[in-house]
């Protein structure tokens, strides 16, 4: 996620980093070309171009700006649930770290929550398609079944047998121990709304058809500029293929907020926020560093 300063005017021109137009450089680059030469054959033989009409690219530039707007605030719904759930788990695993402050063995509730804190390093490894076991694995009391094949849930389920038992031994009173199981029921739903929007990716003949769509009005828009803006028509549609090349690049980035594209949540930083609150609370000194923005990007 890129973390910066709202950038001055000379940052807004050039400013790189986090940009969408590193990746659609190439195509901007070769529509513009291939309005230049557009432009020399309306030069060269304007009879070709005198019939062509700017009114369909109109209409057509409306509906497809309309269109794209649809799927960029669908794509960012879908950034936003997500990291409101992981908002969630961090609000959870606080309230956890209070509410097991009455759990007298110190032992006992180091494995709670060192558990819950694998938790968050196998929800990140699940949500990035990583090795669970190999991110987790260090943190837990007790590891799953090789042929787990959700570690994030079976962490939770390790976690609420632990207190249950403490509960069924009166070391945990049941008025307290409800409160936990509210806790980590908020967790599970938490890692299933992350989970859906991982696995349910937006409707693929939707995205196909902007696709298609804004590749077609780029190459064919210079046909009806060539001849009222004669060579100010290259100029004109690398800002429009900027536009709509940029705009198609920002959703396909949103659409999975759990990657390691720059504007990608920052799983890292969130987990390690976790891991810091988790160890503090076991009274731990030496925390790990905070993580911070490399180059304005937050992991």
């Amino acid at each position: 996620m890129i973390v910066r300063s709202k950038p001055n005017l000379l940052g807004v021109l050039f400013s790189l980093k986090g940009s969408i137009a590193k990746r659609i450089a190439l195509r901007s680059l070769l529509v513009t070309l291939l309005a230049a030469a557009i432009v020399l054959i309306e030069t060269l033989h304007p009879a070709f171009f005198s019939k062509v009409n700017a009114t369909p690219f109109t209409l057509l530039g409306l509906s497809l700006s309309i269109f794209m707007s649809f799927r960029n605030n669908a794509c960012y719904d879908r950034w936003y649930e997500a990291r409101k759930a992981l908002g969630s788990i961090v609000t959870d695993v606080r309230s956890l770290i209070r509410e097991t402050q009455v759990i007298g063995d110190a032992r006992e509730r180091g494995a709670i929550l060192r558990n819950l804190c694998g938790f968050a390093h196998a929800l990140k490894a699940r949500l990035r398609q990583e090795d669970e076991l190999g991110a987790a694995g260090t943190w837990l009391s007790q590891l799953p079944p090789a042929a787990t094949p959700n570690l994030s849930d079976n962490v939770l389920r390790l976690v609420s047998r632990q207190c249950s038992g403490l509960a069924e031994s009166g070391r945990l009173g049941e008025w307290r121990y409800m409160l936990i199981a509210n806790l980590l029921a908020g967790m599970t739903t938490a890692q299933t709304t992350c989970e859906r929007i991982k696995a349910t990716p937006l409707p693929f003949p939707y995205t196909l058809l902007l696709h298609r769509t804004s590749y077609m009005f780029c190459i064919l828009l210079p046909f009806a500029m060539a001849e009222p803006l004669g060579w100010l028509t290259p100029i004109f549609t690398a800002i429009v293929s900027y536009t709509f090349f940029g705009l198609d690049a920002i959703g396909d980035e949103l659409e999975d907020p759990f990657g390691r594209d720059e504007n990608d949540l920052p799983l890292d930083a969130i987990v390690r926020n976790i891991e810091r609150e988790i160890l503090d609370a076991l009274g731990v000194t030496e925390l790990p560093p905070v993580l911070e923005p490399v180059d304005y990007v937050l992991s």
